[in-house]
């Protein structure tokens, strides 16, 4: 798996400790190949763990990547020294000008609020309308993906009674699209968030591609903007829900254990990681599915 991360980055040692390959700058270099482009707008309060859990699904594929981390760049971090982004990551400021064959947008932990009241809203329209003519194919996640969603198609988010909140069975909708390609029929994905989008109110450029009949829409494509919606949370390693749960109960919160993630329901045994081969799967027919249609000069993107 050649991905091209920072040298000092922490999550490099966690994938070398996991068997990914990371490549050095050096020998990209030697590869007489035009590696992918792909950026990661990283909305999350920690940092580190974020790009970690993307990076090992972005990784997973044969062919060459340059990452790059992007992040808000009016935006405080609460939680990652200003140090670490300095060297790390660059400002959306200072890569609008480039061309990207893929991006992420991650989501963040701000559903509760209107979309107008984020304080970086502004930023994140002209970021998602920049996407139409600098990004050959786009991948908004949970909360990016609603206001991606909210943005483009007018669709209307709305509050659930109780959070949707562990891990869930759900269907896939579309087998033939290249997305999902070898994937189960039915799939077990990770699911924390209090909001659903009102299915009346999608439009006819999308189509649902992953849902459950148990907590709603999961993965959705659009036809004519090269991007895919995808409201949970594949990306997710081991101990996310259960830190998650873990810090709720800590705050005297009365979360229940997330569904389906312990053996037996029982949250004093180890989490059960029961969706990875499937998130794997996503990633790698994502990035392959860029590579196959993406201009090979980098300027041609989105012409």
């Amino acid at each position: 798996m050649p991905i091209r991360i920072p040298d000092g980055l922490p999550a490099r040692k966690t994938l070398e400790d996991e068997g990914v390959y990371v490549m050095d700058s050096s020998r990209a270099a030697r590869q007489d190949i035009r590696p992918l482009e792909i950026g990661l707008l990283n909305l999350m309060p920690n940092k580190e763990r974020t790009e970690t859990q993307f990076t090992r699904l972005i990784g997973s594929t044969p062919l060459q990547v340059n990452l790059s981390l992007v992040r808000i760049t009016e935006h405080q971090s609460k939680h990652t020294s200003e140090e670490y982004l300095n060297s790390f990551y660059q400002t959306w400021d200072e890569v609008k000008n480039k061309k990207f064959d893929g991006f992420i947008i991650t989501g963040a932990p701000i559903a509760h609020m209107p979309f107008e009241e984020v304080r970086y809203w502004p930023e994140m329209l002209e970021i998602m309308e920049w996407t139409r003519t600098n990004v050959h194919h786009t991948m908004f996640i949970c909360w990016g993906a609603q206001a991606a969603l909210h943005h483009f198609h007018g669709a209307r988010r709305y509050r659930t009674e109780k959070k949707s909140f562990g891990v869930y069975e759900h269907q896939v909708i579309t087998p033939r699209s290249p997305f999902l390609r070898g994937m189960s029929d039915n799939l077990m994905v990770p699911v924390s968030r209090y909001n659903d989008i009102d299915r009346s109110t999608l439009g006819d450029n999308l189509e649902i591609m992953v849902d459950s009949q148990e907590v709603g829409l999961c993965m959705l494509g659009d036809r004519n903007q090269r991007a895919v919606y995808f409201l949970n949370h594949f990306e997710y390693d081991n101990r996310s829900l259960a830190d998650e749960y873990e810090r709720d109960i800590k705050e005297g919160l009365d979360t229940p254990p997330p569904a389906n993630l312990y053996p037996d329901n029982d949250p004093t045994q180890a989490p059960r990681n029961i969706w990875r081969s499937h998130g794997h799967l996503l990633f790698q027919n994502w990035i392959n599915e860029i590579y196959q249609s993406t201009p090979y000069n980098l300027d041609e993107i989105g012409a």
